[in-house]
């Protein structure tokens, strides 16, 4: 894991926090040290630490249950797991199953994984389990029945995982260790072990994608770093160990990526550096004329393909910044008249250019766009501006750079900071909606000096698409209430099968919003989940109330209770309920309930920022009045 900094001082840091009482202090510092390229062994030394942690409330880390099913020993991959858990904000407790007893503890609904209750299963399966008895002779048809029936063996097996314990499915492709039996000629024999593995991953992996299954690919590791590295036939022989040692760890980060993925906390921005990283040179010294760029150079070539790796990034809906220490105006020209230059200026959400210290503009970059420290990756040549952001702001992700910028994009590849579980419509438009936000606020300031916040608002010829939660958008409303941090009421996060399960319930509520205006359509920007109480079903319980930090301050809040007010209504329910749990990161909404006319539940009165319940009488409500123009329809469940 090249892409983090070796580990300082490792044996004197690890022994302070040994003895550091302080419970969330401890998990800040592990998780400090777990951001650097440990060895095994110092892997195994941080994660017994760990063990010896108490568990808090008080932390911003997440606790999370795995469970790992594998037909394969896994004992030495758990310590892995955990660690590179902390680096992405998790606490991750870990059940294993007995040695191949996958079937039994899922089928079982009194076993010990039933009773362990996880939030994640992992599967971790050999091939040889599924197409080992099909004939080295075995016709193309042969071939298809056995892939098609291992198929549907696995669905059957991640449906009773999501729907009986309301877990993320993470599948594992399966590793090829066997050795070749006609050489190059295995890849197109119907029966060759080779030929079938290859198929077989590449039907699971696409069924996986239709069924909302995760995917980890150690087929794709393995060829990257070869299949010795992560394959030990000695290791196979005496414990039956499909992952090396040595890969452990990096299979630990994989597994931890996806899972982080799927709880909504892989990175949102990838902030750039210029000089010597977007192009050779320093274009204050070099002029626009003189930085190194482009074709006819290794160098320049180097350069141009992190831009190109970037501006594909950009495609997929992460957000580009710039952070560099410049002449603003220079920089910019850079991006307006280099011919080579890939990325132009409208790609970049945030341009930060001027000789203020790094963390302080990263500050600046994450405030413009609305998102939290933790959510950028800083990419510098320097080290020592590495080192100073990683010193600074621990929750920014910060690559270490190799020397050679030839490799500069593969080392961020690597890294997985950008893991995705999914790729919806929204994803797609998300560039362009945060340079359509651009042009917002220059309205906004327009307005603010003219007509005020409501002019503002006017001249935004704003509209709301609403609708029930359908299989149509099922993805991006997963992706919605798992990623967003701030405007989320209880944080309560959800797998797709969870959702679905809500959604087909017939008393429930989930409606989800899309905000559209002069500039453009923002997406599905709102969910609303909820669920008539058990033991007053005239009452409506909001589960959970998410909303992108994209559209604060535009009065969608109003409109979606507006919209579920009439959709209660609708039904006959007579009181509505809520809760706030606070977070260290959705104090932006701790007054949501009060501002939007709900009564605090009086017997729970407590300190301000403390869990509260409210209530609203549906009879007494008075719809507010917002800029918001309507479409869509809430009642058609």
């Amino acid at each position: 894991m090249k892409w983090l900094p070796p580990p300082l001082n490792f044996p004197t840091r690890l022994a302070a926090i040994h003895e550091t009482a302080n419970v969330v202090k401890r998990l800040d510092e592990l998780s400090n040290l777990a951001n650097a390229n440990l060895s095994f062994l110092e892997i195994m030394q941080v994660d017994r630490v760990l063990s010896k942690t108490a568990h808090t409330n008080l932390s911003e880390y997440e606790d999370l249950r795995l469970a790992v099913l594998s037909s394969s020993t896994l004992d030495h991959a758990l310590p892995p797991i955990r660690v590179a858990g902390l680096r992405r904000g998790l606490r991750i407790e870990i059940w294993a199953s007995g040695f191949g007893q996958y079937r039994q503890e899922l089928l079982e609904p009194t076993s010990e994984l039933h009773l362990f209750r996880p939030h994640v299963v992992l599967l971790s399966l050999l091939a040889k389990d599924f197409i080992g008895a099909v004939p080295l002779t075995a016709s193309p048809e042969q071939a298809n029945v056995a892939v098609e029936s291992t198929v549907q063996d696995l669905r059957s097996l991640w449906k009773r995982a999501q729907h009986e314990l309301g877990a993320t499915v993470i599948q594992q492709s399966f590793l090829m260790f066997d050795a070749p039996l006609f050489g190059a000629l295995d890849s197109v024999i119907p029966g060759a072990p080779t030929r079938l593995v290859a198929r077989l991953n590449a039907a699971v992996s696409e069924c996986a994608y239709e069924e909302g299954v995760v995917w980890l690919d150690v087929v794709r590791a393995s060829a990257r770093d070869g299949l010795d590295v992560w394959f030990d036939s000695a290791r196979w022989l005496q414990a039956k160990m499909e992952i090396a040692p040595q890969a452990a760890a990096t299979y630990g980060e994989l597994v931890a990526r996806l899972i982080a993925a799927a709880r909504g906390k892989s990175k949102k921005c990838l902030v750039l550096d210029l000089d010597n990283t977007l192009w050779g040179g320093v274009i204050g010294d070099d002029g626009v004329e003189g930085i190194v760029l482009g074709h006819g150079s290794a160098v320049g070539e180097a350069h141009l393909a992190l831009q190109h790796y970037a501006k594909a990034l950009r495609d997929r809906g992460i957000i580009l910044a710039v952070c560099s220490k410049n002449d603003a105006a220079i920089a910019e020209a850079a991006f307006r008249d280099h011919p080579e230059m890939l990325l132009k200026y409208s790609d970049f959400a945030a341009f930060v250019a001027n000789w203020n210290d790094k963390p302080t503009n990263l500050k600046v970059i994450a405030k413009q766009l609305n998102i939290g420290l933790d959510s950028l990756v800083f990419v510098d040549d320097n080290p020592t501006e590495r080192a100073h952001v990683r010193s600074s702001l621990p929750m920014v992700a910060v690559p270490e750079l190799p020397p050679d910028v030839a490799h500069y994009t593969r080392c961020l590849a690597d890294a997985g900071y950008f893991e995705a579980v999914s790729f919806t419509a929204e994803d797609q438009l998300r560039a362009g909606q945060y340079s359509a936000s651009k042009h917002r606020e220059s309205l906004r300031a327009m307005a603010d000096g003219i007509d005020g916040i409501d002019g503002f608002l006017k001249k935004l010829e704003m509209s709301v698409d609403y609708g029930p939660v359908s299989p149509l958008n099922m993805a991006r409303v997963t992706q919605l209430i798992n990623k967003t941090n701030q405007f989320n009421t209880t944080t309560l996060r959800l797998t797709e099968a969870e959702v679905a399960k809500l959604a087909h319930n017939p008393e429930a509520i989930l409606l989800q919003f899309r905000l559209l205006d002069k500039f453009g359509d923002n997406g599905i920007v709102s969910v609303i989940l909820a669920t008539p109480e058990a033991k007053d079903m005239s009452v409506l319980n909001i589960a959970n109330w998410v909303m992108s930090c994209r559209v604060f301050g535009r009065q969608l809040e109003y409109e979606a209770l507006n919209i579920l007010v009439e959709a209660a209504r609708h039904r006959g329910l007579r009181i509505l309920r809520a809760s706030y749990t606070p977070t260290a990161k959705n104090t932006v909404i701790q007054d949501l309930f009060l501002k939007l006319g709900f009564s605090r539940d009086a017997s729970l009165d407590g300190p301000r920022h403390a869990s509260s319940d409210w209530s609203l009488m549906l009879d007494n409500y008075v719809p507010r009045q917002t800029w918001i123009a309507r479409k869509g329809q809430a009642h058609d469940r």
